[in-house]
């Protein structure tokens, strides 16, 4: 695997000015994204998760350059893409693409699936019309749309809108996909199908961040997770072998072992020190700094808690943002994901 990140994102912050409905009402300024540092590697598939108004999708617009950010860095294989000029991020767009959450608003009304793909390939990709028409039915077929190919999205399910968007991306060969709840919206069955379909074709060294609220997708599909919390990473772990510990982790996790949280968050320090057990016989003035995402003894990633931060003093290994200790390694990218099985069409 490649030695540099393909992403890294570094005291990301983002914040915007609320205005009432009125010319008169008082201004008030949101803090989206408050410091958050992040590295995405090769062939790591990360999710990031967390309730709505965290600061998922703010993130992942952010690293493709879809809004602009307040302060800080972002990276994306090396190059500094936030100051980077639209003319000159227009000759990476092709590698790093986007899978929209509305499918139905990214598509043509007027275009056909097959349409959809070939055009991406003749404008993005380069290539003649009837080199992007055979790419474009041999990516449809292998997202089980072969009886497709003229279908309007209209005529289409949510399910089949969503390969479409899908085969535009996957048709490029990406080195970064960003996918923002590309399966919202869908049955469970259905849901599990796009994202087969999406980290199932992805090239063997891409990067996927994947934004969404179903932790059972994260579980199932993703090497790494970040947990979010009003514009904080709050813990990095690895899904699909470890268990997270910090109390709102395991809320989004699983809902049974944590008390439900009050109606707002503290507004100073930790976001969930008014709703956390862990507060309780604790110095609980220690919980109005926020912590810095820290080595905990509990799994192999990082936890923004003062509670469960590692008892031994020893630096040991530096880990990356997502949980690595040395993502050159295969072996610490996590686990292999689910190997992506024959399917029909539905």
């Amino acid at each position: 695997m490649s030695r540099q990140p393909t992403v890294e994102v570094k005291q990301l912050h983002k914040s915007f000015v609320q205005r009432g409905p009125w010319p008169w009402s008082p201004e008030r300024r949101i803090h989206a994204l408050k410091g958050v540092d992040m590295q995405l590697w090769p062939g790591q598939v990360l999710a990031v998760v967390g309730q709505s108004g965290s600061g998922k999708t703010t993130l992942a617009r952010i690293v493709l350059g879809l809004e602009e950010l307040s302060e800080g860095q972002v990276l994306i294989e090396g190059r500094r893409w936030d100051t980077m000029g639209e003319a000159e991020r227009h000759r990476y767009r092709i590698h790093y693409q986007y899978v929209p959450q509305d499918a139905m608003a990214a598509l043509d009304p007027q275009q056909t699936s097959l349409e959809h793909v070939a055009e991406t390939l003749r404008v993005l990709g380069g290539n003649g019309r009837a080199e992007a028409r055979k790419k474009g039915e041999e990516m449809l077929v292998r997202l089980g749309l072969s009886e497709r190919f003229h279908a309007l999205p209209r005529e289409m399910s949510g399910g089949e809108q969503r390969r479409v968007t899908l085969a535009r991306v996957l048709a490029l060969a990406p080195r970064l996909v960003v996918a923002d709840e590309p399966t919202s919206g869908l049955d469970p069955q259905r849901r599990q199908e796009v994202l087969r379909d999406l980290v199932g074709n992805l090239p063997t060294e891409a990067a996927c961040m994947l934004v969404t609220h179903n932790m059972a997708a994260a579980k199932r599909w993703c090497t790494h997770a970040v947990v979010m919390l009003d514009g904080w990473i709050i813990e990095t772990f690895d899904p699909q072998n470890d268990m997270p510990v910090h109390p709102y982790s395991k809320l989004l996790f699983d809902p049974w072992s944590a008390p439900l949280p009050g109606t707002s968050l503290a507004t100073e320090g930790c976001p969930f020190r008014d709703d956390c057990p862990l507060v309780e016989g604790s110095d609980p003035d220690r919980c109005r700094v926020m912590p810095s995402l820290m080595a905990t003894d509990h799994h192999d990633g990082r936890v923004a808690c003062h509670q469960l931060a590692s008892t031994d003093p020893s630096p040991g290994a530096a880990l990356d943002a997502t949980g690595s200790t040395n993502p050159s390694d295969p072996q610490s990218s996590g686990s292999p994901i689910p190997n992506p099985q024959p399917r029909g069409e539905s």
